[in-house]
């Protein structure tokens, strides 16, 4: 079934939207969500309250495309959920990638008052669009799903190494490109 076929039944609020939703995004969400949080049950978890949530929000939203608007959804409750249950412990691939990228990025009170989050958005996005469509897929792949190396390896047929490497040349640019827009780490 397609997207719009998946909205039109959330517009109609047939419960038959959430099942096609979960046959064709069910195992992508539930990855998403276990990289995060790491057990299968708050995955689990995660995933049934994103249902939840989307069911709430459609309508009146009319996400398009929806896969990126159910993932974002997903990924927040993962965030959320992961932040209650392990205040001070590193425990998920999720909190080792982002501790990775901490350096690069200033804590939130500096950062909202060095730039507005719309602006600092704006910022990421140009820099992600300024990185060859490889590079994206690999700072991605980490800082969004949270893949491991190996993963990454094996999903773009490069050897373990190169990726760390890359992904540690990526943060550099990352931090010179923030501060060439002003954003002070």
């Amino acid at each position: 079934m397609e997207d719009a076929e998946i909205l039109a039944l959330f517009q109609a609020r047939s419960e038959e939207a959430i099942r096609e939703l979960e046959r064709k995004y069910g195992r992508l969400l539930f990855t998403l969500a276990h990289r995060i949080v790491g057990t299968r049950q708050d995955a689990e978890e995660c995933v049934n309250d994103a249902y939840l949530g989307v069911w709430n929000a459609i309508p009146p939203a009319r996400p398009e495309p929806l896969l990126p608007y159910v993932c974002r959804v997903v990924r927040n409750l993962a965030c959320k959920a992961l932040r209650h249950r392990h205040a001070a412990r590193r425990s998920s691939a999720y909190t080792v990638a982002m501790a990775e990228l901490e350096p690069c990025l200033a804590g939130p009170d500096s950062a909202e008052s060095a730039v507005a989050a719309d602006e600092l958005v704006r910022i990421l996005e140009s820099f992600l669009d300024a990185l060859s469509a490889e590079n994206r897929v690999i700072f991605l792949r980490r800082y969004w799903f949270a893949d491991s190396c190996r993963e990454i390896a094996a999903r773009t047929e490069l050897s373990e190494k190169a990726v760390t490497v890359r992904l540690t040349r990526l943060r550099q640019r990352l931090r010179d490109h923030l501060a060439e827009q002003g954003v002070f780490v």
